[in-house]
Protein backbone atom coordinates (compact mmCIF):
# COMPACT_ATOMS: atom_id res chain seq x y z
CA UNK A 1 0.00 0.00 0.00
CA UNK A 2 1.17 3.56 -0.83
CA UNK A 3 2.32 5.83 2.27
CA UNK A 4 0.05 9.11 2.79
CA UNK A 5 1.67 11.75 0.48
CA UNK A 6 3.33 8.99 -1.79
CA UNK A 7 2.90 10.36 -5.70
CA UNK A 8 1.99 7.58 -7.50
CA UNK A 9 1.10 7.49 -11.60
CA UNK A 10 -2.83 6.93 -12.79
CA UNK A 11 -1.36 3.06 -13.66
CA UNK A 12 0.12 2.41 -10.54
CA UNK A 13 -3.33 3.55 -8.60
CA UNK A 14 -5.02 1.27 -10.44
CA UNK A 15 -3.26 -0.90 -10.04
CA UNK A 16 -3.02 -0.96 -6.75
CA UNK A 17 -6.22 -1.16 -6.41
CA UNK A 18 -6.79 -3.97 -9.04
CA UNK A 19 -9.84 -2.13 -11.29
CA UNK A 20 -9.19 0.31 -13.69
CA UNK A 21 -10.47 3.51 -12.22
CA UNK A 22 -12.83 5.38 -14.29
CA UNK A 23 -15.09 7.56 -12.12
CA UNK A 24 -14.30 9.80 -9.01
CA UNK A 25 -16.53 7.40 -6.53
CA UNK A 26 -15.76 4.08 -6.15
CA UNK A 27 -18.39 2.31 -3.48
CA UNK A 28 -16.78 -1.09 -1.55
CA UNK A 29 -13.48 -2.51 -3.67
CA UNK A 30 -12.55 -6.06 -3.57
CA UNK A 31 -10.30 -5.01 -0.91
CA UNK A 32 -13.73 -4.05 1.35
CA UNK A 33 -12.66 -0.15 1.11
CA UNK A 34 -14.25 2.43 -0.74
CA UNK A 35 -12.27 4.51 -3.46
CA UNK A 36 -12.44 8.80 -3.84
CA UNK A 37 -10.65 10.13 -6.65
CA UNK A 38 -10.65 14.08 -5.89
CA UNK A 39 -8.94 17.35 -7.47
CA UNK A 40 -8.29 20.90 -5.85
CA UNK A 41 -7.45 22.05 -9.02
CA UNK A 42 -8.30 25.30 -10.35
CA UNK A 43 -11.58 24.08 -12.93
CA UNK A 44 -11.86 21.26 -11.16
CA UNK A 45 -15.42 19.75 -11.95
CA UNK A 46 -16.52 19.09 -8.31
CA UNK A 47 -16.45 21.83 -5.18
CA UNK A 48 -14.21 19.27 -3.53
CA UNK A 49 -12.87 20.93 -0.15
CA UNK A 50 -10.33 20.18 2.66
CA UNK A 51 -10.60 21.49 6.61
CA UNK A 52 -9.22 21.10 9.96
CA UNK A 53 -5.47 21.18 7.98
CA UNK A 54 -6.37 18.61 6.10
CA UNK A 55 -8.14 16.02 9.26
CA UNK A 56 -11.68 16.69 7.31
CA UNK A 57 -12.29 16.37 3.39
CA UNK A 58 -15.75 17.48 2.11
CA UNK A 59 -16.65 15.51 -1.01
CA UNK A 60 -18.91 16.69 -3.78
CA UNK A 61 -21.25 14.23 -4.95
CA UNK A 62 -21.54 13.45 -8.99
CA UNK A 63 -23.06 14.42 -11.69
CA UNK A 64 -25.31 12.61 -14.05
CA UNK A 65 -23.56 11.20 -17.20
CA UNK A 66 -23.39 13.90 -20.42
CA UNK A 67 -25.27 12.46 -23.22
CA UNK A 68 -25.22 14.10 -26.68
CA UNK A 69 -28.54 16.00 -26.86
CA UNK A 70 -29.53 15.12 -22.94
CA UNK A 71 -29.77 17.97 -20.31
CA UNK A 72 -26.43 19.75 -18.83
CA UNK A 73 -25.51 17.95 -15.85
CA UNK A 74 -24.72 20.86 -14.35
CA UNK A 75 -28.18 22.01 -13.69
CA UNK A 76 -29.83 18.84 -13.06
CA UNK A 77 -30.21 17.56 -9.41
CA UNK A 78 -27.40 14.85 -8.20
CA UNK A 79 -29.17 11.65 -8.40
CA UNK A 80 -29.31 8.99 -6.12
CA UNK A 81 -30.72 6.70 -8.26
CA UNK A 82 -30.36 5.30 -11.63
CA UNK A 83 -32.79 5.46 -14.20
CA UNK A 84 -33.55 1.41 -13.71
CA UNK A 85 -33.71 2.25 -9.94
CA UNK A 86 -30.28 0.80 -8.33
CA UNK A 87 -28.81 3.25 -6.66
CA UNK A 88 -25.96 5.53 -7.80
CA UNK A 89 -22.33 5.93 -6.64
CA UNK A 90 -24.18 8.92 -4.48
CA UNK A 91 -26.28 6.70 -3.38
CA UNK A 92 -24.20 4.07 -2.24
CA UNK A 93 -21.83 6.57 -0.33
CA UNK A 94 -25.12 7.87 1.15
CA UNK A 95 -26.81 5.00 2.90
CA UNK A 96 -23.09 3.42 3.88
CA UNK A 97 -23.75 6.97 5.83
CA UNK A 98 -27.08 6.39 7.20
CA UNK A 99 -25.90 2.38 8.06
CA UNK A 100 -23.28 4.20 10.39
CA UNK A 101 -25.64 6.92 11.91
CA UNK A 102 -28.22 4.00 13.10
CA UNK A 103 -25.41 1.93 14.66
CA UNK A 104 -25.36 -0.87 12.28
CA UNK A 105 -21.70 -0.47 11.14
CA UNK A 106 -18.59 1.12 11.34
CA UNK A 107 -18.05 4.09 8.83
CA UNK A 108 -17.15 3.14 5.50
CA UNK A 109 -13.47 3.11 5.24
CA UNK A 110 -12.11 5.27 1.96
CA UNK A 111 -9.04 5.63 0.22
CA UNK A 112 -8.59 9.57 -1.28
CA UNK A 113 -5.96 9.79 -4.08
CA UNK A 114 -5.95 13.39 -5.45
CA UNK A 115 -4.53 14.16 -8.94
CA UNK A 116 -2.38 16.83 -9.17
CA UNK A 117 -1.52 17.20 -12.87
CA UNK A 118 -2.64 15.04 -15.97
CA UNK A 119 -1.43 11.42 -15.13
CA UNK A 120 -0.04 12.33 -12.00
CA UNK A 121 -1.76 11.42 -8.56
CA UNK A 122 -0.84 11.63 -4.73
CA UNK A 123 -2.07 9.29 -2.20
CA UNK A 124 -4.00 11.21 0.36
CA UNK A 125 -4.67 8.71 2.86
CA UNK A 126 -7.02 6.36 4.62
CA UNK A 127 -10.67 8.10 5.92
CA UNK A 128 -13.95 7.65 7.46
CA UNK A 129 -16.98 7.94 6.03
CA UNK A 130 -18.95 10.02 8.00
CA UNK A 131 -21.84 11.90 7.25
CA UNK A 132 -23.44 12.90 4.08
CA UNK A 133 -26.40 15.53 3.09
CA UNK A 134 -27.78 17.48 0.34
CA UNK A 135 -27.62 20.74 -0.37
CA UNK A 136 -28.68 23.73 -3.15
CA UNK A 137 -25.80 25.13 -5.14
CA UNK A 138 -26.31 27.16 -8.10
CA UNK A 139 -30.59 26.10 -8.12
CA UNK A 140 -29.93 22.24 -7.98
CA UNK A 141 -29.40 19.67 -5.11
CA UNK A 142 -25.65 18.51 -4.77
CA UNK A 143 -24.68 15.78 -2.10
CA UNK A 144 -21.89 16.58 -0.16
CA UNK A 145 -19.80 14.04 2.33
CA UNK A 146 -17.77 14.29 4.94
CA UNK A 147 -14.81 12.17 5.63
CA UNK A 148 -12.40 12.07 8.79
CA UNK A 149 -8.99 11.24 8.39
CA UNK A 150 -8.31 7.66 10.41
CA UNK A 151 -4.68 7.11 12.14
CA UNK A 152 -3.64 4.75 9.56
CA UNK A 153 -1.50 6.74 7.63
CA UNK A 154 -0.04 4.05 5.33
CA UNK A 155 3.13 5.16 6.26
CA UNK A 156 6.49 2.74 6.79
CA UNK A 157 6.84 2.92 10.90
CA UNK A 158 10.29 3.99 10.43
CA UNK A 159 9.72 6.86 8.58
CA UNK A 160 8.66 10.65 10.45
CA UNK A 161 7.87 8.55 13.87
CA UNK A 162 6.06 11.46 15.05
CA UNK A 163 3.91 12.33 11.72
CA UNK A 164 1.55 14.91 12.19
CA UNK A 165 -1.71 14.97 10.31
CA UNK A 166 -2.52 18.01 10.17
CA UNK A 167 0.53 19.17 7.49
CA UNK A 168 -1.63 19.32 4.73
CA UNK A 169 0.66 20.57 1.59
CA UNK A 170 -1.62 22.61 -0.75
CA UNK A 171 -2.32 21.69 -4.04
CA UNK A 172 -0.44 24.90 -5.64
CA UNK A 173 2.44 23.98 -3.34
CA UNK A 174 2.87 20.68 -4.91
CA UNK A 175 2.50 21.56 -8.04
CA UNK A 176 4.92 24.50 -7.94
CA UNK A 177 7.35 21.50 -6.39
CA UNK A 178 7.02 18.90 -8.81
CA UNK A 179 7.19 21.72 -11.28
CA UNK A 180 10.55 23.31 -9.69
CA UNK A 181 11.83 19.49 -8.52
CA UNK A 182 10.92 18.56 -12.37
CA UNK A 183 9.26 15.16 -11.21
CA UNK A 184 12.59 14.10 -9.44
CA UNK A 185 14.10 13.12 -6.28
CA UNK A 186 16.29 16.24 -5.42
CA UNK A 187 18.87 13.74 -3.50
CA UNK A 188 19.67 10.88 -6.33
CA UNK A 189 17.52 12.09 -9.93
CA UNK A 190 15.23 9.31 -9.10
CA UNK A 191 11.51 9.34 -10.69
CA UNK A 192 10.12 6.31 -8.91
CA UNK A 193 8.45 5.89 -5.68
CA UNK A 194 8.58 10.14 -4.87
CA UNK A 195 6.88 11.96 -1.81
CA UNK A 196 6.66 15.20 -0.79
CA UNK A 197 8.88 15.78 2.18
CA UNK A 198 9.19 19.02 4.44
CA UNK A 199 12.82 20.01 4.40
CA UNK A 200 11.69 21.41 8.11
CA UNK A 201 9.78 18.98 9.47
CA UNK A 202 6.78 19.94 10.59
CA UNK A 203 6.88 19.17 13.78
CA UNK A 204 9.94 21.34 14.49
CA UNK A 205 7.98 23.90 13.09
CA UNK A 206 8.05 23.78 9.21
CA UNK A 207 5.43 25.32 7.10
CA UNK A 208 3.36 23.48 4.28
CA UNK A 209 2.52 26.68 3.27
CA UNK A 210 5.65 27.55 0.86
CA UNK A 211 7.00 25.66 -1.81
CA UNK A 212 10.70 26.82 -0.34
CA UNK A 213 10.35 24.08 2.62
CA UNK A 214 8.72 21.79 0.21
CA UNK A 215 11.13 18.88 -2.15
CA UNK A 216 10.73 15.54 -3.78
CA UNK A 217 12.45 12.90 -2.47
CA UNK A 218 12.00 9.25 -3.41
CA UNK A 219 11.00 6.80 -0.84
CA UNK A 220 14.94 5.06 0.34
CA UNK A 221 16.16 9.12 1.17
CA UNK A 222 12.95 10.22 2.49
CA UNK A 223 13.61 7.39 5.10
CA UNK A 224 17.08 7.83 5.63
CA UNK A 225 16.16 11.63 6.43
CA UNK A 226 13.85 10.93 8.29
CA UNK A 227 12.50 14.24 10.68
CA UNK A 228 15.99 15.23 10.54
CA UNK A 229 16.94 18.85 9.55
CA UNK A 230 19.64 18.82 6.84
Amino acid sequence: MFGQGEIISYLEMCREEGVNLQRGMNHHLRGGHSVILMSLRRGAPYADRVEDDGKVLIYEGHDIPKHMGGPDPKRVNQPMLNPGGGATQNGLFFEAVARYKRGESEPELVRVYEKIRPGIWVYGGLFKLIDAWQELSNARKVFKFKLALTEDTGEPAAALEDLEHDRLIPTSVKLAVWTRDKGRCVKCGGRDNLHFDHIIPYSKGGSSLVAENIQLLCARHNLAKSDRIE
